[in-house]
């Protein structure tokens, strides 16, 4: 309920703790970039419960793109993909051309809430440039006292989500 409504969420994802809410409007994305701190110029992962809501919320990853985004996931990648029709613009940051996407490898408390929800803004609940959250105690105080709802999956692998850009003539690894 509370990402429907627009409020910040603690969600646990395959890799680390994420600062989540809905994706579908860009007041929400800007509350979360403020919360943590983020630059509204740097993107920001659309993260979808599996690739047939990504290309619901993405058509123009269908072709080429969409068969990257089969192949690939679900899994622990973030993946940067022409976004010819510059939807989502609230997380493309300064690359309005270009969309980072992400489904998961999820089970449990995480799992069921995207399952709901469909698609998410995501990005990890850290403060910019502190430590990848793997426990809700690792998540800064100030964060998780602006989230709405804290869901505790427990200890996380740690291992934030690899970045392959896929905009080019190579795929290129940002992080």
């Amino acid at each position: 309920e509370a990402i429907r409504a627009g409020k910040p969420v603690l969600l646990p994802t395959d890799t680390v703790y994420g600062l989540c809410t809905t994706a579908y409007h860009d007041d929400p994305a800007w509350r979360i970039y403020k919360l943590k701190g983020r630059s509204e110029a740097q993107p920001t992962a659309l993260l979808a419960t599996d690739v047939d809501v990504l290309l619901e919320c993405v058509p123009e990853l269908r072709g080429r793109a969409g068969v990257i985004a089969r192949t690939l996931l679900p899994g622990p990648f973030t993946l940067v993909l022409p976004n010819p029709g510059e939807r989502f613009h609230w997380l493309t940051g300064s690359t309005p051309d270009r969309i980072g996407v992400r489904v998961p490898e999820l089970s449990g408390p995480g799992a069921e809430v995207l399952e709901r929800v469909g698609a998410v803004v995501a990005t990890s609940a850290n403060l910019r440039g502190g430590p990848e959250p793997t426990r809700v105690e690792d998540v800064p105080v100030e964060i998780r006292a602006g989230a709405a709802a804290v869901v505790d999956g427990g200890a996380l692998p740690g291992t934030p989500s690899t970045v392959l850009d896929l905009t080019g003539p190579e795929p290129t690894v940002i992080r």
